[in-house]
C-alpha cells in the first residue's frame, strides 16, 4: 500500500537547473533624454566584449559599476545620469568654439557597467561593493569613489582632469544642477529666464520670457512636454519639458521613461537563441517561458493552458516559449533534465514553477510573480500591517541608514524564490523596529499570522549569503496551518509528524471553526515547545556554571578549562519536528479513504501523521477520535511523540512491507552501524560454514598419523614380543 501515491498522481516533477550568465554586450533599452534643450543619447554600456575596445579608443571614461537591484545604485542613479547629461551638454568656455562636443574635445565618455550580468568581471577589477565609480585613464584606474557620492565631488575630479587636459578652458565657477534637472542655471540665464514672473503664470505653463527670447522659449517648451511624452516628437522638437527646475521654483520631477508594455498581442513569443538573449537575458523584464519537445506527451496536453494564459496575461507579463528540438543548444545551456520545464525569468535571475498546469494555477503564480518581480517593497508600520491582513507569510527586511550595498544585493536576489510562497518586504521604520524589538541592523523576520520568528545570523556573511539565507526562508515559509496540496505535500509530510485536519470546506461554518482550533492548537502548541527549549537551555547553563564553580572552589584549573570548554549543544536532529495541516477531505476524498480509512462525510476528523515510519494516529488515549478541536489536539501529541509512543499506531503498509521499511530506514539512518553489523554477521556466517566443513570432510592430522605409522623403540611392541 502506498500512501502518497495517489495524492501526489496529480503534482508536477520538476528539475533542478542553475541560472545561465550572460555572455554579450548589455542591450541599450533607455530612450534619449534632454537636457537644456539638447539630446542626450543613452549612456554607454560596457561589457567585457567592448571594454577593451572602448578602453583603447577613449583617453578617460568614467565607469559607474552597479547592481540593478542595489538600493543605494538606485539612489545614485539619477545623480550619475544628471551629471552625464549636465556635461555631454556643455561646452568648452575657453575653446573658441561654443559649439564643440564635448566628448570629442576633452576625449571623455561616460559609461556604465551591470555587475550583476557581468560579476566576475567586475570582480577582476577590485569591485567589491555597489555603487563604485571610477575613471579610467585608457584602460588603467586612476581614481575611483566607493558608495554614494554627491555630484559635486564627482564634478570636481572630472574638473581636475579636464583643466589639466585642456588648460583654460573650464569655467571659474561651476553652477550644477541637481539630481533629475532638465535644465542647468547657466542656461536658464542665457534665455532670460525669470523665476519669479513662471510662478505667476506656471497655472497656465506659460513662461515670461525677456524681449527677443520670448516667443522662441515659448516654442520649445511647448514641444518639450510632447517630446518627452512622446518619443517620436525628436524629429519635431529638442527639448523635453517647459517645466524648469530649480532652486528656488516648484521643482517638478523628471518624467518617467516610457515602459514597454508586455505581451501586447496576448501570445506565446517562440524564443531562439538569439532573442532569448537580447529579450530575456540581458534585460529586466520579467517573462514566464516553458521549455518542451514537440514529441511530448505532456507538453502536449499542457499546450492549450498554456495558450489561455497568454491571453490572460495580456498586457501584464510575457510569455514565451523554447522548442528544444529546434533550439538544443539553448535547452543544454539552460540546463534541462526533463520536458515541459517551467521556468520564470527576470534579468539574470530565474526560478522554476513547480506547481500543477491547470490553468488557474499558472494564472495565480503569474500574478504572484508580476507583484514580486517588480521588487523588494519598502513599507512602514501601517503598510505592514494592512499587509499581515492579506498575506499569510511575510518575510520582513529591517534595516538602517548604515546598511551596505552587499547587504541589499544579497537580499534582492530572494524576491523571486518566493513566488506563490511568501512576500519579501524592506523597512526602516522605527515603529516597527519596537514593534520586533530589533536593535541591530539588517536583520530578516518572518511574520506568519502575526507571529514572528528570527534569524539569527552569526557572521556578517550569514547575512550577505544569498544561499544561507534562502535555507532559512525555506525553513519557515510554510504558513502556521499551510494547505496540504500536491505541490507543497512532500515538504510539509517529510521527515515530520504532522498534525493534519481532514477537513470540508463545502462546510464554511464548521471549516472555518476547524481551522480556527487548529491554529490555536499550534500556537499553543510552538509556545510549549519554546518555553520547553528555552528551560532545557537553562538547566544545560546552570550545570556548566555549577561545574565552573566547583572547579574555581578546589582551584583545579585543568577542570576549569575542561568547564569552560562545555559546549551547551542544543541539536534538536534527533527529535522530529511537530508541524500542522489541513487537507480538503472532499477534493482528495479517495485518497483519503485508501490511506487512513476516513470519508470526511462521516465528519471532520484529524489524524497525526508519521510519513518515514508509515503509520499514524487516529484516536486518542480514551479510544475516540481526534477531532478538530484545540483540546483533542493537544492531549495526544505529547502521547505520539513520547518514546516509546504511549498510543499504539496504525499502519498505511502491510505488515510484511514495514519489515523491509524498518530495514530500509535502518540503513538510511545508521549506515556505519548497519555496515558494521551486515560486516559482523558475514564473518560469523564465514566462520561457522568453515568449521561445518572441517567436521564433515576431514583434514589431515600429524598426531593420527604418527600413531598409525611409529614403530614401538624396541621393537614391534612395548614388551619385545613379535608376531
Amino acid at each position: 500500500m502506498r500512501l502518497l501515491s495517489l495524492f501526489f498522481g496529480a503534482a508536477t516533477l520538476a528539475v533542478a537547473a542553475a541560472s545561465t550568465e550572460p555572455d554579450t554586450d548589455a542591450t541599450q533599452t533607455e530612450e534619449v533624454t534632454y537636457f537644456n534643450a539638447k539630446k542626450v543619447p543613452p549612456v554607454m554600456e560596457l561589457s567585457p566584449d567592448n571594454w577593451d575596445k572602448e578602453m583603447k579608443e577613449t583617453k578617460y571614461i568614467m565607469v559607474k559599476h552597479y547592481s540593478p537591484y542595489c538600493h543605494h545604485c538606485q539612489a545614485f542613479a539619477p545623480t550619475y545620469e544628471t551629471l552625464y547629461e549636465f556635461y555631454y551638454t556643455s561646452a568648452p568656455s575657453g575653446s573658441g568654439n561654443e559649439n564643440a562636443n564635448f566628448t570629442e574635445f576633452y576625449d571623455f565618455k561616460f559609461a556604465t557597467i551591470n555587475c550583476v550580468a557581468f560579476q566576475d568581471f567586475c570582480s577582476s577589477h577590485g569591485v567589491s561593493a555597489y555603487p563604485f565609480t571610477a575613471i579610467f585613464n585608457h584602460g588603467e584606474q586612476i581614481q575611483s569613489f566607493r558608495g554614494v557620492k554627491k555630484m559635486e565631488i564627482l564634478s570636481a575630479a572630472i574638473e581636475d582632469i579636464l583643466e589639466k587636459e585642456k588648460p583654460g578652458t573650464r569655467p571659474a565657477k561651476l553652477r550644477l544642477p541637481e539630481p533629475d534637472d532638465i535644465y542647468s542655471a547657466d542656461y536658464l540665464d542665457s534665455i532670460g529666464y525669470d523665476p519669479s514672473k513662471a510662478q505667476q503664470k506656471k497655472s497656465d505653463g506659460i513662461e515670461e520670457k525677456t524681449e527677443g527670447t520670448a516667443k522662441a522659449t515659448a516654442t520649445a517648451a511647448a514641444t518639450a512636454t510632447a517630446a518627452k511624452a512622446d518619443p517620436s516628437a525628436d524629429a519635431k522638437a529638442k527639448t523635453k519639458s517647459s517645466a524648469v527646475p530649480h532652486h528656488d521654483i516648484a521643482k517638478p520631477s523628471r518624467p518617467s521613461k516610457p515602459k514597454v508594455t508586455p505581451n501586447l498581442d496576448g501570445k506565446s513569443v517562440p524564443l531562439s537563441a538569439e532573442t532569448f538573449q537580447t529579450q530575456v537575458t540581458m534585460t529586466q523584464d520579467p517573462w514566464f517561458i516553458k521549455f518542451y519537445a514537440p514529441w511530448c506527451h505532456h507538453c502536449q496536453a499542457m499546450a492549450p493552458n498554456w495558450e489561455q494564459l497568454a491571453k490572460e496575461m495580456k498586457g501584464k507579463l510575457n510569455i514565451g516559449e523554447v522548442n528544444c528540438e529546434a533550439e538544443s543548444r539553448l535547452c543544454k545551456d539552460v540546463r534541462l533534465r526533463g520536458y515541459p520545464t517551467i521556468l520564470f525569468f527576470k534579468g539574470g535571475e530565474r526560478t522554476e514553477y513547480d506547481g500543477l498546469r491547470g490553468l488557474g494555477d499558472f494564472v495565480h503564480y503569474a500574478e504572484k510573480a508580476i507583484d514580486i518581480a517588480s521588487g523588494v517593497q519598502e513599507v512602514d508600520a501601517a503598510s505592514f500591517k494592512a499587509l499581515e491582513e492579506k498575506e499569510e507569510v511575510i518575510f520582513l527586511y529591517l534595516f538602517d541608514h548604515a546598511t551596505t550595498s552587499e547587504d541589499f544585493m544579497a537580499i534582492e536576489r530572494l524576491p523571486l524564490s518566493l513566488i506563490g510562497r511568501a512576500k519579501l518586504v524592506k523597512t526602516q521604520d522605527t515603529a516597527l523596529f519596537n514593534r520586533f524589538k530589533i536593535t541591530t541592523w539588517p536583520r530578516l523576520i518572518v511574520s506568519r499570522e502575526g507571529r514572528p520568528t528570527y534569524y539569527n545570523p552569526l557572521t556578517p556573511r550569514e547575512m550577505r549569503d544569498p544561499r544561507m539565507l534562502l535555507d532559512w526562508m525555506k525553513s519557515v515559509w510554510l504558513p502556521i496551518v499551510p494547505e496540504l496540496t500536491a505541490s507543497n505535500a512532500r515538504e510539509i509530510m517529510d521527515g515530520k509528524i504532522v498534525v493534519l485536519g481532514i477537513l470540508n470546506r463545502d462546510d464554511q461554518d464548521s471549516f472555518l471553526g476547524a481551522k480556527r482550533e487548529m491554529k490555536s492548537a499550534a500556537n499553543e502548541y510552538m509556545d510549549k515547545q519554546i518555553h520547553a527549549f528555552q528551560l532545557e537551555r537553562q538547566e544545560l547553563r546552570d550545570a556548566k556554571q555549577l561545574r565552573i564553580e566547583e572547579a574555581e572552589d578546589k582551584g583545579d584549573q585543568r577542570a576549569l578549562r575542561v568547564a569552560k570548554n562545555i559546549r551547551i549543544n542544543m541539536d534538536r536532529a534527533d527529535r522530529k519536528e511537530v508541524s500542522f495541516a489541513w487537507v480538503d477531505g472532499v477534493f482528495w476524498q479517495r485518497w483519503v479513504r485508501t490511506t487512513y480509512g476516513i470519508d470526511v462525510k462521516d465528519g471532520e476528523r484529524v489524524i497525526i501523521n508519521d510519513e518515514d515510519n508509515r503509520r499514524y494516529w487516529d484516536q486518542t488515549s480514551t479510544g475516540n477520535y481526534i477531532m478538530p478541536s484545540r483540546t483533542s489536539i493537544l492531549e495526544t501529541i505529547g502521547k505520539v511523540t513520547a518514546s516509546p509512543p504511549k498510543i499504539k499506531p496504525k499502519l498505511t503498509v502491510s505488515s510484511f512491507e514495514k519489515i523491509f521499511l524498518d530495514i530500509k530506514s535502518t540503513l538510511t539512518e545508521h549506515p556505519y552501524l548497519s555496515l558494521g553489523c551486515i560486516l559482523g554477521i558475514a564473518f560469523g556466517c564465514v566462520s561457522w560454514f568453515r568449521g561445518r566443513l572441517r567436521r564433515t570432510r576431514g583434514h589431515f592430522k600429524l598426531d593420527d598419523s604418527i600413531k598409525e605409522y611409529k614403530a614401538p623403540l624396541l621393537g614391534a611392541n612395548a614388551n619385545g614380543k613379535v608376531d
